[in-house]
């Protein structure tokens, strides 16, 4: 089985560098590139997590796909898609619990799933949803 990642989700943010800093902190992110432009914005930004990656930028940093996006304060605080990141079961209350201490707003409170393991939902501070979950659907 090939185990490199090859989807990576890429989010915009109007404030994008302090999203880095928020996404490190709060979700245990980690910065593995920043580029910036020349008016100090960010045009690309990797972050990773055990392995896996998400991608982000300044809304607003002049580029050809930032023209693409809309920000969710845009769609009247709705999103059309968000990541699932998958946190190992022993860990996902404690991620639960930093994420609340952080300001995250939880949408769905921590719970069991019928199908298997514990999940919840919440928004980062520019209203972008993210899923945590210890349900690992590459166990099943």
């Amino acid at each position: 089985m090939d185990t490199k990642v090859r989807i990576i989700p890429s989010i915009g943010y109007q404030d994008a560098k302090n999203a880095v800093k928020w996404l490190c902190e709060a979700f245990d992110f980690k910065e593995n590139a920043l580029y910036e432009t020349e008016d100090g914005k960010v045009a690309h930004a990797q972050l990773t997590y055990k392995g896996n990656m998400i991608m982000l930028g300044s809304s607003d940093n002049g580029s050809e796909f930032s023209k693409l996006t809309k920000l969710p304060t845009e769609l009247g605080g709705f999103v059309t898609q968000s990541p699932y990141i998958i946190i190992d079961d022993h860990e996902i209350e404690a991620h639960y619990e930093k994420a609340k201490s952080h300001g995250a707003e939880i949408l769905l409170a921590l719970k069991s799933e019928d199908y298997g393991g514990k999940n919840y939902t919440c928004k980062d501070p520019e209203g972008h949803i993210w899923n945590f979950g210890s349900y690992d659907p590459w166990r099943t």
